[in-house]
């Protein structure tokens, strides 16, 4: 297959979002593709390498999926939501600290501190997307952040948590993968941490590499670090939204992130 360049991808994207009410443009300095509604201007800029790179691994299924969900996207940025009547379709979302905390109109988004590596925002459920709850949001719909916290948490520990398990040179490892976008978020349900805690015999640690996975390892044995280090850097290199590679010791029900050091037990951050 001969090579894609960036001005042939522009192109292939334009011919399949040729609508009357978007306008697309291209940043030959950044290599970025741009769709954004005519009216409001909201929209979104895409890395064409990116592209390229999922066109090259799956062809014209690649290209129907990143259209589908720029659609969808921009669909979510020209609607207005209300939370009253959607309070079953809240959920906290895990993301790391670097990740943006407002708006690309400078509106903070709603979030609460988790730890040294991570922070909570939440999440209005769209069905196929979501849209990060902003400040504006809930002072428009008279809503506290302890009421949006609760509500949260509670749909939170409604989802099913049946992690399959791993035995590897003695050590166990759980992993939660469900792919209904609030895996990672499953590290907020102290009970659901407090319950796989029981069933351990060694130390307990917790990787959350991305947002579609939750890791627990049992671990017996040096090895097990080393393996897990291993498995956090893979699952963080290759998640739709990374989050943290280090991963955490849980005990006395509270997440330290640690480094693993090579052949060696994890040294606190």
């Amino acid at each position: 297959m001969a090579k894609i360049t960036s001005i042939q991808m522009k192109r292939m994207l334009d011919e399949r979002l040729n609508d009357k009410d978007y306008r697309t443009s291209y940043n030959r300095d950044k290599d970025t593709w741009r769709i954004e509604w005519k009216d409001s201007k909201q929209g979104m800029s895409i890395a064409v390498p990116s592209i390229i790179a999922k066109y090259n691994e799956r062809g014209e299924a690649a290209l129907d999926e990143i259209e589908e969900n720029i659609r969808e996207a921009l669909r979510i940025m020209n609607k207005e939501y209300e939370l009253k009547g959607m309070e079953k379709s809240i959920y906290p979302v895990i993301r790391s600290t670097s990740f943006p905390t407002e708006t690309k109109k400078e509106v903070p988004l709603v979030t609460k501190e988790h730890t040294a590596e991570t922070r909570v925002f939440y999440a209005l459920d769209l069905g196929k997307s979501y849209r990060l709850i902003d400040e504006e949001l809930l002072e428009k719909e008279g809503w506290s952040e302890d009421q949006l916290d609760e509500v949260a948490a509670f749909n939170l520990r409604s989802l099913k948590n049946e992690p399959k398990k791993d035995t590897v040179a003695d050590n166990d490892f759980y992993f939660m993968s469900t792919q209904d976008g609030y895996d990672a978020s499953r590290i907020l349900n102290e009970a659901f941490l407090e319950e796989m805690r029981m069933k351990f015999t060694g130390e307990m640690a917790v990787g959350v590499p991305h947002q579609d996975v939750l890791i627990f390892a049992d671990i017996k044995n040096k090895t097990g670090y080393d393996i897990l280090a291993q498995m956090m850097m893979k699952f963080f290199a290759e998640g739709r939204i990374p989050i943290t590679s280090l991963p955490f010791v849980y005990e006395d029900k509270k997440l330290e992130p640690v480094f693993i050091l090579a052949k060696n037990r994890p040294q606190n951050d």
